[in-house]
């Protein structure tokens, strides 16, 4: 059977974990998309993930992608594809549209021009054409405009398949059935129920996580009840194929009855939603599999046969169905009382809205999942329900340890506020932008000179050194007030939170641990993965400041032979690699930093036979004579201000020495090849007899986003080029 690709549509933030559910139904990863995936495999596995996936809300089959820079040529595209091997002349079908640009700014009139010419292809001969129908059509046109390329394909699955079909009725906001699986995923339930666990949910609501839990433990097919799928009266449907996947996850649904079946209990204190969840469960069919009861969280009681491990998993208010916020932090804490007292030694996830009331339920978390119900981002907290995990009074402080402590409320009040504030906008820009590493706050406040970034639900603080005009006191009280604001403003744990001082490294001293933890952890950046460490060092193993400049790149690799010189952990690296860079010399004298730029090429697939990291004196290397084999269509490199290593030949002062660096790594550039040179001195000032031999453009007000832009000198960026 041959192979297409697909594009398989989820929840924001559960793409990963979708990417490898496809993988166990014979679709690989192509890429990642934000909210979905890019998949190859048969039209066989394609099938399976419409019956299967816990995840999914759309699997679409890819047909073209044609140009759409305006409604003309987006029509010109489809008009010329052939839709007679997909749509039945005498059926229906409609147009779904997703996107936007300057030429078409509604989905609406794209739909339009898209159908116009799906219609057009069919009636050019002066043949009869299918007709649109907006419900329930035959066959349905997904087309999805992005960056000026419109991708086309048939939606098979034909409708969201988060809806399994049992939920008729719902309680107050209901987790969608496929956010409810990825929660499952997330806090282990698959290994919990294979090791004999059990499964509760103290406010169950209309019961979507015990249902879904009892399906996947049960291995019943997500979309077994369904009658009817989008690609059924789809032209390239292959009727037995179906068949034999219908009649498997039959067989599997009957065999997963007579193996243990667990104890799925659901619990609220709401007896109406206690009727609609058991009204759900008989339309899953589970009835007398799965148990509700009304019962308030305090009285919390599984019953003298329970497990020895299970999970407990709930999806308590956050705000949005309680008058009074503050109201949660008793609640969280009641729901603390009661797994510790019910459920010791099982696992406790707690999906939330408010995070910043997890430290409540008076336990440590021990690992943070960053989602979003609907377009709100919300957390998944796991807990472990033991003795180790309780939460124990802070010992008393170490000499020289600034504790959380508020000294002026008024002062304290205005950085809550400016956090809040840059939260709403910086935040939401980032969200928007499918960005989870940004600068929040940047010394807006003198009161407060400070660097706050975040890291995928982590805060990193940075305090710049106090001038001398204010005395050691008063800046650890600021300070100490800073580190009592920051957690309840961004709604964190206080152990989320890690505080350095920010001060000039010299030597090998920029390389120097600041910790041992040896905490990675992975973030993403368009499409690409990166290990950073919070702890450990200086700074964190990601510029944030150098995004877009690390994005160009990515968008303007393809097929190029990339040079990163001082490449650090090679981010900009792995973004080249992600655009289609033939092949890459990454260099730093940093042992550390090589390592762990060859783990982030190795985490994006790169092939080390054509992407190469290697220790050395970039200050050396650039003045050797070149090879004739180093030669590089895009070079990159971004030099420290200072370094004086014992490990280097000669001491580097970008200021004094970039102009010889620039000479000689030009000598390296192809002829129509392109340097970006970037440094970060506050001081800089290029060398002007460079743009004498030289073609060069600063574009140092297009390299900073939106959460640099407050501080615009905090690097400066030229365009290199040789002169035509």
């Amino acid at each position: 059977m041959s192979k297409s690709v697909f594009f398989v549509t989820c929840p924001k933030g559960v793409e990963y974990l979708l990417a490898d559910e496809l993988s166990t139904f014979g679709l690989g990863l192509v890429r990642n998309a934000p909210a979905g995936a890019w998949v190859e495999g048969t039209l066989k596995a394609g099938y399976r993930a419409c019956l299967w996936s816990r995840l999914a809300n759309r699997v679409i089959l890819h047909v073209d992608e044609v140009a759409a820079t305006s409604a003309d040529e987006l029509y010109d595209g489809v008009v010329h594809l052939d839709w007679q091997q997909h749509i039945p002349v005498d059926g229906t079908f409609r147009v779904n549209f997703i996107g936007e640009n300057e030429a078409i700014r509604n989905t609406q009139f794209g739909a339009q021009r898209v159908k116009d010419g799906i219609v057009d292809r069919f009636t050019s001969g002066g043949g009869k054409r299918p007709a649109v129908e907006a419900k329930n059509p035959d066959v349905t046109v997904s087309a999805r405009l992005h960056r000026g390329r419109l991708a086309l394909g048939i939606d098979i699955s034909g409708h969201s398949l988060h809806q399994r079909g049992y939920r008729t009725e719902q309680g107050l906001a209901p987790l969608k059935e496929n956010l409810a699986a990825a929660l499952l995923m997330r806090a282990g339930w698959p290994e919990i129920v294979a090791a004999g666990g059990d499964f509760v949910d103290p406010m169950c609501g209309s019961g979507t996580l015990v249902i879904e839990a009892a399906m996947m433990a049960l291995d019943i097919a997500p979309g077994r009840r369904q009658d009817r799928f989008g690609f059924e009266k789809w032209l390239g449907h292959q009727p037995e194929v179906w068949l034999a996947l219908r009649q498997d996850a039959e067989k599997r649904a009957y065999e997963g009855k007579q193996r243990r079946i667990p104890k799925f209990l659901g619990f609220d204190e709401d007896s109406r939603v206690i009727s609609t969840a058991r009204n759900n469960a008989q339309r899953a069919g589970l009835e007398g599999l799965v148990e509700f009861q009304t019962q308030s969280i305090e009285e919390l009681s599984l019953g003298d046969d329970r497990a020895e491990t299970g999970l407990v998993l709930v999806n308590p208010p956050y705000g949005e169905r309680l008058s009074d916020r503050k109201a949660l932090a008793g609640l969280y804490e009641s729901l603390g009382d009661a797994v510790k007292k019910a459920a010791s030694g099982w696992r406790l996830g707690v999906f939330t809205g408010a995070p910043e009331f997890g430290k409540s339920i008076g336990l440590r978390s021990f690992k943070q999942y960053k989602l979003f119900n609907g377009k709100l981002p919300a957390q998944l907290l796991l807990f472990t329900i033991d003795e180790a995990s309780v939460r124990t009074p802070r010992e008393p402080a170490a000499p020289g340890e600034v504790l959380p402590r508020v000294a002026n409320e008024e002062r304290a009040a205005m950085l809550h506020n400016r956090l809040k504030k840059n939260m709403k906008t910086i935040g939401q820009w980032a969200r928007k932008q499918q960005i989870s590493c940004y600068r929040l706050y940047d010394a807006d406040m003198p009161e407060y000179a400070l660097a706050i970034d975040i890291y995928d639900g982590w805060v990193h603080v940075q305090e710049y050194v106090a001038p001398k005009s204010i005395d050691e006191r008063s800046a650890r009280e600021r300070l100490a007030e800073a580190l009592a604001v920051i957690p309840e403003a961004l709604g964190i744990e206080r152990e989320r939170m890690v505080c350095k001082q920010r001060q000039r490294q010299t030597g090998v001293n920029q390389y120097e641990k600041q910790d041992v933890s040896g905490e990675f952890f992975q973030v993403q950046e368009h499409g690409c993965t990166l290990k950073v460490n919070l702890k450990d060092y200086l700074d964190t193993g990601l510029f944030l400041d150098h995004r877009p400049v690390r994005h160009w790149i990515q968008k303007n690799a393809q097929g190029k032979r990339f040079l990163n010189l001082f490449c650090y952990t090679g981010a900009a690296t792995v973004h080249a690699v992600a655009g289609g860079a033939s092949r890459s010399l990454s260099l730093d004298l940093s042992k550390t930093y090589v390592s762990w730029a060859q783990d982030n090429l190795a985490l994006n697939r790169a092939d080390p036979r054509k992407h190469k990291v290697e220790q050395t004196d970039c200050l050396a290397w650039l003045a050797a004579r070149p090879t004739p084999d180093q030669v590089y269509d895009l070079i990159f490199m971004d030099p420290p201000t200072f370094s004086n290593s014992a490990r280097m030949i000669n001491v580097l002062d970008v200021q004094k020495d970039h102009a010889k660096l620039i000479r000689q790594a030009m000598t390296r550039l192809s002829s129509d090849g392109l340097m970006i040179f970037s440094n970060n001195f506050r001081r800089f000032k290029l060398d002007e007899a460079l743009a004498l031999e030289f073609e060069v453009e600063e574009v140092s007000a297009s390299t900073l986003d939106k959460d640099f832009q407050r501080n615009a000198r905090i690097h400066r960026c030229w365009h290199i080029r040789k002169n035509a």
